[in-house]
């Protein structure tokens, strides 16, 4: 009997199915060593010799892995392809003993029945320098964390943390904030004359765009003043075309997706966050049922920065096109598309269907809706990258009226090609027939006051892609970035944009100013190149480390001596304290924000709350509105007769007894938008809260409905229902959600 080991037991299931009964294929559930979790756990002065020991969760499943290695004649360990699988693999021998010589290491990108058997066929050792390089990068972030934490709680306040990655991510969002509070808005005026050829009532609008034969930029026609004039001299001018122009262009297929680029349009067409893109995504490379109790790997693998496809994958993927869409949409040559990702792993594949056969509408029925949506745009984006480009038609049309020049533009789509597959938002825009010196009739002049508008804040997407930009992390790290600084509580996300929190302003200021070379764009950068420099062998995780802990070491030694606390994150504001009347009232930073406190503290504990004008999404709003009508009507608590008043917590908007904590009645606020309960059928699916922070979602007639999923339910939607209470299910286990 030949053992195989995995992370996940979906992925088990699949690979069992493809084996037969020569193989037994277990699960690790995930990472089963790592760094202990209340002590540094590095030897500094023995070469930053880690400290490995078996997670709590992981011991009753090493034994069970043990008493199957008993009889195993062969050990294979099918652990991820990249680094931290090759990590989890290695990590696998130690925890279970025995001379690594008797492991045998296979890979693949893809959960098919041929990728398996190639890659059982052709095993290899554990390659340590992929191993090393991950251990660095556990290092690093365990140094970074541990040594700034402390002194961050000694000079802020505590419960802060810092991260290696993360805290750069933080810096972009704040940095972003504060351009669009220095943003000074430039006001401008448009005119759009709307036109009508004679015999055709169709408006044609043309905007102004040149004087006296000269361009002018957007912000030329300063105020209504301005605009006015000019209006004035073209009210009864002759409007006459001058010119036009017919330009053919090709437009052409884009890559298969990367990492990154899955989660941006992931984010942007589906409305996924980069942790719910990763997690269907991970559901889908393991395997999924299509009926007959047979589960299928349906994509390859979800973290990679390459857009390289297979030369199999390619030649499935033109003779679905040359049979199911025709000839006129399948290119000469195949399509090739260069990764233009510095630090790409070119050997690395694209995220692309394992078969193209596998249409998305004959297998609707076996996936959830968000695997069929997701599922759906991989397969379209990968068809699309070998289709022929489409080509497409701009129309260019000025038109003259005394000295004032004015442009329209038509397009048409002379050819979809690629678009017929995955469509870009391209559309006809099509103009009436028009000849050069043509006179057009003006039917009326629209004058529209326009601002300047600030650069928009960062959206999942948005923020991916600049990280991607700028060298920082790789296509494994961007979702827990994403979900390390909300979970941290420096960044809200309001209506899909992060705002920043102040504690997150602060806790960035802090290290921007004292700790550069932690937050440094290109450092980070850097690091991660020195990172990918380790996993090709030709560099030293230890030489990497030393170079980045000693002066860093020594910076933080002469900061935590000469930096006070007061200097940080307290500020006088003059006022005596009304309760002791000895004190100064101060501003004090606490993990959730500032307040006013007495500077007499402990003998005096007098706090006051600072009013702040707190940005609140759209549908928070819609909920304050619902609560205020409730409380006109439930003015009074029916437990003690106390007032009832509007309160806000991480759970939502509801109505609180003021009589709290003595009487602890509320009244919850129910979101109209949210889907009905599946299970009584009467209460809202509203997000909760575990003990310990983790997101689960539940009916709010708790308690007298218990309803409780992991995931979001959607309609039509398959879910995973679990007791929240428990904080241990398999998504928890496996390292990839």
């Amino acid at each position: 009997m030949n053992l195989v080991i995995v992370e996940s037991p979906a992925k088990a299931r699949t690979i069992e199915g493809y084996l037969g009964g020569d193989f037994h294929v277990l699960s690790s559930y995930g990472h089963i060593r790592d760094l202990p979790p209340k002590k540094l756990g590095i030897n500094i002065e023995k070469d930053y010799k880690p400290e490995y020991h078996i997670l709590s969760k992981a011991r009753a499943n090493i034994s069970i892995l043990k008493k199957a290695l008993i009889n195993a004649d062969k050990i294979y360990l099918a652990t991820d392809y990249d680094r931290e699988g090759e990590a989890i693999a290695w990590h696998l021998t130690k925890a279970l003993g025995s001379n690594i010589k008797n492991y045998l290491r296979i890979t693949f990108t893809e959960i098919t029945k041929n990728a398996i058997t190639k890659s059982i066929n052709k095993p290899r050792k554990i390659d340590m320098n992929l191993v090393d390089a991950q251990q660095a990068r556990r290092i690093l972030d365990r140094l970074v964390g541990y040594k700034l934490s402390p002194f961050l709680w000694k000079k802020v306040t505590r419960g802060l943390s810092a991260g290696r990655v993360q805290s750069v991510a933080v810096r972009l969002i704040v940095e972003k904030e504060r351009e669009i509070e220095n943003f000074k808005s430039d006001e401008y005026w448009e005119i759009i004359a709307n036109l009508i050829k004679k015999g055709d009532n169709n408006i044609i609008k043309a905007k102004l765009s040149a004087i006296s034969d000269k361009r002018i930029n957007k912000l030329e026609i300063k105020n209504k003043k301005n605009a006015d004039k000019i209006k004035k001299e073209l009210l009864g001018s002759t409007y006459k075309i001058s010119d036009i122009k017919d330009k053919e262009r090709q437009i052409y297929p884009p890559a298969p997706y990367r990492t990154a680029t899955l989660q941006q349009d992931a984010a942007r067409r589906l409305r996924f966050t980069a942790k719910k893109t990763m997690f269907i995504a991970q559901k889908l490379y393991e395997g999924v049922d299509l009926g007959e109790g047979k589960r299928t790997g349906l994509i390859t693998y979800m973290r990679t920065d390459s857009t390289n496809l297979s030369n199999e994958s390619i030649q499935k993927a033109r003779k679905y096109i040359k049979q199911d869409l025709g000839e006129k949409y399948l290119p000469e040559k195949a399509n090739i598309h260069l990764t233009k990702n510095k630090g790409a792993q070119e050997a690395h594949e694209a995220i692309r269907p394992t078969n193209p056969k596998l249409q998305p509408q004959k297998i609707k029925n076996n996936l959830a809706r968000d695997e069929f949506r997701l599922y759906q745009l991989i397969w379209q984006r990968m068809i699309a990258s070998q289709c022929a480009s489409a080509r497409i038609s701009d129309k260019i049309v000025e038109i003259i009226a005394k000295k004032y020049g004015f442009i329209t533009k038509g397009r048409t789509i002379n050819f979809d090609g690629f678009l017929s597959i995955y469509n870009l938002g391209f559309k006809d825009a099509l103009l009436p027939k028009l000849v050069k010196g043509e006179k057009l009739h003006l039917k009326k002049l629209d004058l529209e006051q326009k601002f300047t508008q600030p650069p928009s804040r960062y959206s999942e997407a948005s923020l991916v892609r600049e990280l991607e930009k700028r060298g920082i992390g790789r296509p494994s790290t961007y979702a827990p970035i994403m979900s390390t600084i909300e979970d941290r509580q420096y960044v809200k996300k309001i209506d899909g944009y992060f705002h920043p929190i102040e504690i997150g302003t602060l806790v960035n200021d802090v290290l921007v100013e004292h700790f550069p070379e932690v937050v440094d764009y290109n450092f980070t950068a850097h690091m991660e190149e020195d990172l990918d420099r380790i996993a090709n062998g030709k560099l030293k995780w230890i030489q990497v480390i030393d170079e980045f802990y000693k002066p860093f070491s020594k910076h933080l030694q002469i900061k935590d001596k000469t930096l006070k606390k007061e200097d940080i994150s307290q500020k006088s504001t003059g006022r005596k304290c009304p309760e002791c009347k000895k004190g100064e009232i101060i501003i004090k930073m606490g993990r959730y924000g500032s307040f006013y406190a007495c500077s007499n503290y402990p003998e005096c504990k007098y706090k006051e709350k600072i009013e702040k004008h707190e940005v609140v999404s759209e549908k928070s709003k819609k909920l304050q509105k619902k609560a205020e009508v409730i409380l006109k009507k439930n003015q009074k608590c029916k437990k003690c007769q106390a007032d009832m008043a509007i309160r806000t917590s991480r759970y939502g908007v509801f109505l609180g007894c003021t009589n709290y904590p003595k009487c602890r009645n509320i009244i919850s606020i129910e979101d109209e938008s949210a889907l009905f309960c599946p299970k009584c059928k009467k209460g809202r699916v509203v997000k909760r809260f575990t003990r310990k922070g983790k997101v689960f979602w539940g009916c709010s007639s708790y308690p007298k409905c218990d309803f409780a999923s992991w995931t979001q339910p959607q309609e039509n939607n398959k879910f995973e229902t679990r007791n929240p209470k428990s904080e241990t299910n398999q998504n928890d286990k496996n390292r990839n959600v």
